[in-house]
């Protein structure tokens, strides 16, 4: 006798693909981490299959690679923090004061961006940022410079690629709030600023920690938009690539993948408790 019910049919049908993704991804990971613990030869380039912490050692031990490190997560904290401070208040407007039509309308600029490749979007800033670009145009009168290229530059463009994805989440969250919150505060003799501080941050919280998870740990590991506006700053990502393609030390550039992951799953761990995972 066949089970006709259709919740159990989706899950069958469900079960396998998403097995195979979390074998591939746990497989994937047990590969770098595997391949992390071989080493290269320096004389003939090639990788030598022979378990060792050298990787590591050099990671953890030469000042380059910890100054790197330090700098990742701090460009990727940073930019999860500019990216709530713009978001919190676009999303507010978007799930409580906008109209239907209006509400519309921001969804959709908001994920029309999107849809734009990350190079376009990349360039772009890099043209902005430039010593002949518009910023230069508007701030020169004033007395100002462009930040140019280097790590502000950074900032700035990754705060602008990841901001939707802070937004999505937080706007979910809010929108999901009722509408008799805000009333009852009211009605209780709140102040706007008392009720956004008391009342809609600590319930939007999780739905902020779970879109901070996307712009932290997507700036932890990125390596282009350095490449086209960083100048000569490096970060993890960028010493991922240039291992793993011009030096051709593919062991060393594994050693190297796995402190991002590390960090992510530190930052996961901490969060579990605020709900967050469930917003995702």
């Amino acid at each position: 006798m066949i089970d006709r019910r259709p919740g159990l049919r989706v899950g069958l049908l469900l079960t396998p693909p998403m097995l195979w993704l979390g074998v591939a991804y746990l497989g994937a990971l047990a590969a770098l981490l595997v391949t992390s613990l071989w080493t290269q030869n320096d004389f003939t380039g090639s990788i030598e299959r022979a378990w060792t912490l050298e990787n590591f050692r050099t990671l953890f031990t030469v000042d380059v690679y910890r100054t790197i490190t330090l700098r990742t997560i701090g460009i990727a904290a940073l930019v999860t923090v500019i990216d709530v401070v713009l978001a919190f208040p676009i999303a507010l407007y978007m799930a409580k004061v906008a109209s239907p039509r209006l509400q519309r309308i921001l969804v959709i600029s908001v994920l029309t961006p999107l849809w734009a490749s990350y190079l376009v979007k990349a360039y772009a800033w890099r043209g902005m940022l430039s010593a002949d670009g518009p910023i230069a145009w508007i701030a020169r009168p004033f007395g100002l410079d462009t930040p140019g290229y280097g790590l502000p530059a950074v900032v700035i463009t990754l705060s602008y690629l990841w901001l939707p994805y802070m937004i999505l989440p937080v706007y979910a969250g809010l929108e999901r709030l009722p509408d008799s919150l805000f009333e009852a505060s009211a009605d209780l003799g709140a102040g706007a600023w008392t009720t956004l501080r008391r009342v809609v941050f600590p319930m939007a919280f999780p739905a902020v920690v779970a879109g901070s998870i996307f712009t932290f740990s997507l700036s932890m590991g990125d390596y282009i938009a350095v490449k086209i506006v960083g100048g000569t700053g490096q970060l993890l990502g960028n010493v991922v690539y240039d291992n793993q393609g011009a030096a051709n030390n593919l062991p060393f550039a594994a050693a190297v993948a796995t402190v991002p992951i590390v960090v992510m799953l530190a930052y996961l761990t901490a969060v579990r408790r605020t709900g967050a995972l469930e917003n995702l």
